[in-house]
């Protein structure tokens, strides 16, 4: 189960945002991500709790920022229950998309489990519901996934395969890439991983259709 720690950032002008404390576990129902965030100064200021099925679907989010918090998952497309901070009221969404997105590193390991990209395959397109901080608000975005290369690293415990992706926004033409171990980002625009106790999980072969 790796355990560790990601530096979060403004990816532009690179002003510290969070560190995010994780862990997360390929398990029986696919994979499961949890974290909690903590400000610069070192006072908490969120969490994550996802869960994947074998598919790579989001079948059980929750997100907490600002006293702010979400609830999702795979439901005719994508369905959320936003709650404000005093809890009184709660606002749900749905959305013909593929999965959820946001600043953590677990949605980054999320939409590669979704997809299943290989190398010599095209770019491919998903529409995912991004919650943006500092209150969770939900905005649809489209992007453009491709598996530029997959290639294994020597290291203490063994090889490592590092994959290496590029990401468009299909609204902007942004490009950007980001490079993933199992179920680790590596390094992403605004995501520095600073700390790791244990190697990323293998993830088992994708069932048969």
């Amino acid at each position: 189960m790796p355990r560790g720690r990601y530096s979060l950032h403004d990816p532009h002008d690179h002003t510290p945002l969070a560190e995010e404390h994780f862990r997360c576990a390929p398990g029986p129902s696919g994979w499961r991500y949890v974290s909690q965030l903590t400000t610069p100064a070192g006072d908490h200021s969120g969490s994550v709790d996802l869960t994947l099925d074998e598919l790579g679907r989001p079948i059980r989010l929750e997100l907490h920022a600002a006293s702010w918090q979400v609830r999702g998952a795979a439901l005719d497309g994508v369905t959320w229950v936003r709650t404000d901070p005093t809890g009184t009221h709660a606002t749900e969404g749905n959305v013909a998309a593929h999965a959820f997105t946001g600043t953590s590193p677990a949605f980054l390991v999320a939409t590669t489990r979704l997809l299943r990209l290989t190398p010599s395959a095209s770019a491919t397109r998903v529409r995912l519901v991004a919650f943006t901080d500092p209150v969770l608000a939900p905005r649809t975005v489209d992007q453009s996934w491709t598996l530029l290369k997959r290639e294994p690293h020597a290291t203490d415990n063994g090889p490592l395969t590092v994959e290496e992706y590029q990401v468009t926004a299909l609204d902007t033409g942004e490009q950007h890439t980001v490079h993933i171990a199992g179920d680790v980002v590596l390094a992403a625009p605004g995501i520095e991983l600073e700390d790791l106790e244990s190697p990323p999980s293998a993830f088992p072969a994708p069932p048969l259709d």
